[in-house]
This record gives structure tokens, sequence and C-alpha cells, in this order.
């Protein structure tokens, strides 16, 4: 069975120039990169041309990018790096209801330290009010934390919107940008923000490498102390195959940016055009205008969506319910509840998120076979309803 795969927010399939790049490094260049002899040094060049490339992709400084283990590891650096590094204040944090688990988690760790902690609501649209954020900010806000676009609907956020107030009232202001690096232009200059979290594996990259931007001057603490690599905020020996990999999904994605775009958000809409088209009771879940080109979440009521995506995954087709990183959870997804949804509406949403190597003939094998396993769960759902049966 020929495969499909419209799961790309929560991983992609790393691009043949990645692997190439890490496993270069795996055989060739296995120095460490503090060493002064040549092996070292031939693999801290490798480093520093890899800061270059991601630099590049959200035209930044190189010498503002320090690498991490991926998204999760920026996103606490920025969030409790920015929370602590003035050690006698205890101040106010604000954050969206709708951001991702590594985001949600870490701020709600603050508030055991005696950090406040402010969740500003969404519209239903999916999209955060900045006149909200405006409201939520205290003499005491040290940081502003909101995510550049949704790892669940694609909503893409008033980020520079947000980030002018934040400048306006002195506050930092950090973005999780890990579902927007590669699908969207992102620019470190003109974006006010102060910090930037991407992660290699959403565009093509390896996992466990990501980084962080942090504006020139910016001083924050550090998480992880050692050696004092990557400017002293990230301790240890670096990941250097990660790093390589990294690197080459950065060049590549700086290099077809708006080819991919083009082409993804082309095959998105035809795949949601047509399934509104057969279905339409169905939902799509936020608003369609602020989106990244790759994404569209939608609800199928009267048709659970695990059972909806385990139909699929049977015909061959790789959907979502929502975030990757909550599976398990068997709760209701916190983004659509956000954004006013109910439980049930919530629980039968389906995300399909393509990429760039997806084609148009597998956009129309999945519009049939989501037609398909929508009627089927329902017919089940329905009859189980008829015998008294829960859902």
């Amino acid at each position: 069975m020929d495969r499909i795969y419209f799961d790309h927010n929560a991983t992609t399939r790393p691009d043949s120039t990645v692997r190439d790049a890490v496993v270069d490094a795996l055989e060739n260049l296995w120095g460490n990169p503090s060493s002064l002899h040549w092996f070292g040094q031939r693999v801290n060049a490798l480093i520093e041309d890899a800061r270059e490339a991601v630099a590049r992709l959200i035209n930044a400084d190189p010498a503002e990018i320090i690498f991490t283990s991926g998204g999760t590891e920026a996103n606490n650096l920025a969030i409790m790096g920015a929370a602590f590094r003035d050690p006698g204040k205890r101040g106010r944090v604000i954050t969206s209801t709708i951001e991702h688990p590594s985001v949600r988690s870490t701020v709600r760790n603050l508030a055991t330290h005696g950090i406040n902690i402010v969740e500003v609501p969404v519209s239903g649209g999916g999209r955060v009010d900045p006149e909200a954020v405006a409201a939520a900010i205290t003499d005491d806000t040290v940081l502003i934390t909101i995510m550049a676009a949704n790892n669940e609907t694609g909503m893409i956020q008033p980020i520079e919107e947000i980030g002018r107030t934040a400048k306006e009232h002195g506050v930092l202001f950090h973005t999780d940008a890990v579902q927007a690096a590669g699908k969207i232009k992102i620019d470190a200059q003109k974006w006010p923000v102060d910090m930037i979290t991407i992660a290699a594996h959403k565009f093509y990259g390896p996992k466990g490498v990501g980084a962080l931007w942090l504006r020139r001057g910016l001083k924050i603490k550090p998480r992880q102390l050692g050696g004092g690599q990557e400017a002293g905020l990230r301790a240890g020996t670096e990941n250097i195959p990660g790093i390589a990999g990294l690197g080459a999904a950065a060049r590549l994605a700086s290099a077809n940016l708006e080819k991919w775009s083009k082409h993804i958000s082309g095959l998105r809409d035809l795949l949601e055009k047509q399934i509104l088209a057969r279905m339409p009771d169905a939902i799509v879940n936020g608003d369609p205008a602020h989106r990244v080109p790759n994404t569209t979440s939608i609800s199928f009521m009267g048709a659970e969506g695990e059972a909806v995506a385990i139909n699929l995954d049977l015909k061959g087709i790789a959907v979502s319910t929502g975030s990757a990183c909550s599976t398990g959870a068997n709760e209701p997804s916190h983004v659509l509840l956000a954004q006013g949804m109910t439980p049930r509406q919530a629980e039968c949403a389906i995300r399909f998120s393509l990429g760039k190597d997806n084609t148009e003939a597998e956009v129309r094998r999945a519009i049939e076979a989501v037609t398909e396993a929508v009627a089927k769960v329902r017919s089940i759902s329905g009859g189980m309803a008829a015998a008294g049966g829960k859902r």
C-alpha cells in the first residue's frame, strides 16, 4: 500500500540534502569543536556555517543564534531564562490560551516560583487580540510569550502588533516560531521581538536540534551549566550531526520558501474545498485568512476525530487529531476549546498538515478516503446512539 503523509506539523521527513549533511558530519567531522587542533576547528567551522544558514532563514545576525536540542529546550531557555534573569524580581508573565505544551508547562511551572501567570484569550478565529495583551501588562511584567503560528490550526498570530505593544511598555517578547519557520517569512530585524524559537524537524531537518534567536545585548539566565558553549547559554558538547542537518534544512528552506508555499497552499485549498463540498456540515476551525500555507483543521460533527484518524490510517493516510505532543492526554484540544468550541466539536477535529513532497494525486485520493471514513464512523456512532450506547 502506498502511504500518504499529511501530518507534517508533527514532524517532517528529512530532505536528502539534510541526510547527506548529517552522514557527512558523522563520518568526517567528528572532532570536538572546542579543541584547537585541525580536527576540532573543522567542526567549529561547520557549526558557524550552520549558524549563518539559520540566521539567514530568519534574517538575523549569526552571533544571535543559540543551538539547542529542539523547540522545547529553546522555549524553556527563553521563558525561564527571561523570568529568572533578575534574581530579586518575581513579576508577571503573559501568554495565551493556545500555546504549545512546551510553553504552557513552562509558564505554569513559573507559577510555583511565585511568578504571576496571565493567559490572554483568543477569538473564535483562533487569534490573540493585541489589545488583550496590552490590557494584561502591568509594571511588574517581565515577559510576553505568544506563538507565531499554532500547531493545531495553523493560525498566524499578530506578532508585529503584540511586539509593538511590548516595546512600548519595555517588556521582553518571545515567540515560539516552531510552526512558522520554513513555512512563512520570519524577519528578526523587522519583528519587534526579543527571542524566537525554531526546530529543525518541522522543516525537513533532523529531530533533536533547534535554535533560539536572542536579540544582541539581551542577557538571560542560563538553564544548563558546564563548559560555556553557545555563548555560555547552552553548555555541553554540541550535537554536530544535528547542527549540520539544521543548517542544511535552513539553507533549503531559504531557497524554496516561496515555491513551497505556493505548491502546498494550493493542495491544502483543494483538499479543504472538496471536503467541504462533499460534507457541507464540516467546520473549518480558525480564520482561513490567517493561516500557514500547509494546515487545515476540520471538525466532522458526529464522527469522533480519533476514530476517523484510525480509519484513515487503515487506508494508508496519516493525519492527526491535534498536537502530537499531547497524544494520550485523553482530553479535547485546549486550542479548540479556547476558540469557543464545545468539547464535542473539538473531539471531532482532524488536522491535515501537508508538505513539499505531497501531490495532487495524493490529495484526491485522500478526499475519497476522508469521505468514506467519516461516513463509516458516523454510521457506527449513529447505530450506537440508536441502541442506547455511549459514544
